[in-house]
């Protein structure tokens, strides 16, 4: 008996006798941007789409997707659309947009695949009697964001959508 409490006795005073220098301090982690909770590193992706409307393409247009930006069936992909300038200031609406002419109303609409949006006009108003103006150099945003982003934001405030994507300019495709 007294061997075994000489043993654990030696064993405690080794154990309590190995404490020594914690060491240097490790290295900072790498220094990059703070990433967005549960999106795993995907961020939203931004584009623009130059479109005229004409009886030649029955009034709707075909746009692919730029190859640099990857959508997935559950990405959320919303369109605005160009509909004024105010103090230099763009002002952009969330499609789809009805104008109302008298009785008549003209809408912008789209869809969407993984590849390609197509915008179009419909309504009850004839697309041929309309300005140019309405038919002409329309300008769209189009924003792809991971679904599960797009519900921590406004998607019907286009500005609030850039802000949180931290987009400062976008590519345009005529």
């Amino acid at each position: 008996m007294k061997q075994i409490s000489l043993l654990l006795s030696f064993i405690l005073v080794l154990f309590i006798s190995c404490v020594g220098d914690p060491g240097p301090p490790g290295f900072d982690g790498f220094d990059g941007a703070d990433g967005l909770d549960g999106v795993d590193g995907l961020i939203g992706q931004i584009f623009e789409a130059e479109v005229n409307f004409t009886a030649e393409n029955d009034y709707e247009f075909l746009v692919d997707i730029p190859t640099t930006i990857e959508v997935f069936d559950t990405d959320v992909v919303i369109a605005y659309i160009l509909t004024g300038v105010d103090n230099d200031i763009d002002i952009w609406e969330p499609l789809p947009q009805t104008l109302f002419f008298g009785n008549e109303i003209l809408l912008y609409g789209y869809d969407h695949t993984v590849s390609d949006i197509r915008f179009f006009l419909d309504g009850t108003i004839d697309f041929a009697s309309l300005d140019p103006l309405y038919t002409d150099a329309i300008v769209y945003r189009v924003a792809v964001i991971p679904a599960d982003f797009a519900k921590t934001i406004d998607v019907s405030n286009m500005n609030e959508v850039m802000d949180a994507l931290q987009v400062k300019s976008v590519e345009r495709i005529k």
